[in-house]
């Protein structure tokens, strides 16, 4: 029997959906701040699948929240139709993928840079995190943040359409494989650069800019690197049970959010840097000759989609670990033994 108390996500994602459509339509009605088409900075070389459009689009995007709203309430509500399902997991999909574009991914990673690099004395060529961060992109996490309490909805509805047919642990464990490996492509040539080697790419291109810029790319290839030895965890014992070696936490299992959230947000805005490098591709902006510029990011979606597997295959292995229970009682007794111990 189905319970109604995740029913709250299936309302909250449409009072979202609602209040972007009204955003929407005040857009068409002459509301500055429309973030596609001339409102975009990146119109010159369209970042996003939208980036073609005008303000008159918003009646689309009004309409399209619309259902989304609709189809929000139908999973909140409850019952035994499929239909609400048919639609809202597209729909979910559509936002949190395509709407969005690469500049979600460089504003997270380049955050944590930009806010450290002062304290050394240094800047990222005089951007700041305004550059970053323009409306445009923050726009993206409002699309992003419907579609994701949209698929929680969903989630919520039925939840043995996911589990136990696709997110087997065998194949969880081959998903985290993948996730290690494609990222490395990528890492190989922004090390290369940084150490002045052209794999790649021609000595011009690398010559053409300043040796800052190389040097970010091999912080954000080592950032990748160690997200991926970090995705190991998914199926390693120390994502389950903190390891030795970290003070006053050593011996405690490991809260599964704590690698489902970080895991989650880097497949997605992977996925979404990848596909927005594959539309780019498919227009023929890019060269064969500087190959290394483009050709590893195409590969970020086969990254993002098995990041995504492994970590929701990891989320239903710990929910359904029947020591769980058992590892809470043993921890509880342990604590109420310390105390007695320390009377």
């Amino acid at each position: 029997m189905r319970s109604v108390a995740p029913a709250w996500r299936g309302y909250t994602a449409a009072l979202c959906a609602l209040a972007y459509g009204v955003l929407a339509a005040a857009w068409v009605l002459g509301l500055p701040g429309y973030p596609w088409g001339t409102g975009d900075p990146s119109q010159n070389r369209p970042m996003s699948a939208l980036g073609g459009t005008t303000p008159q689009f918003g009646w689309w995007i009004a309409a399209f929240f619309l259902v989304a709203a609709g189809t929000a309430l139908a999973l909140a509500r409850g019952g035994d139709s499929r239909v609400p399902l048919f639609l809202a997991w597209p729909i979910a999909v559509i936002l949190i993928l395509v709407v969005p574009d690469s500049r979600l991914m460089m504003g997270v990673a380049y955050t944590p840079l930009m806010l450290a690099l002062p304290l050394f004395g240094g800047d990222l060529d005089g951007r700041t995190i305004a550059d970053v961060w323009p409306w445009p992109v923050v726009n993206q996490l409002l699309p992003l943040l419907c579609g994701l309490l949209l698929a929680a909805a969903a989630l919520a509805y039925d939840r043995r359409q996911v589990m136990k047919s696709w997110f087997t642990p065998r194949r969880g464990r081959t998903a985290v494989y993948v996730a290690v490996a494609v990222p490395l492509f990528y890492c190989v040539t922004r090390w290369a650069w940084a150490l002045d080697i052209p794999l790649g790419v021609t000595s011009k291109f690398l010559r053409g800019s300043p040796k800052a810029l190389w040097l970010v790319g091999a912080y954000l290839a080592t950032f990748g690197a160690l997200g991926g030895v970090l995705t190991l965890g998914l199926v390693q014992r120390w994502g389950e049970i903190f390891p030795r070696w970290i003070p006053f936490l050593r011996g405690r299992r490991v809260p599964p959010m704590l690698a489902v959230i970080p895991a989650s947000t880097v497949s997605i805005i992977i996925t979404v840097a990848g596909l927005t490098y594959l539309r780019l591709a498919g227009t023929g902006v890019f060269t064969m000759e500087l190959w290394a510029a483009w050709l590893p990011e195409c590969f970020w979606p086969i990254w993002g989609a098995a990041l995504g597997v492994a970590t929701v295959s990891y989320h239903l292995r710990r929910r359904n670990d029947p020591r769980r229970e058992g590892d809470a009682r043993t921890t509880a007794m342990a604590g109420a033994l310390d105390a007695a111990g320390g009377r």
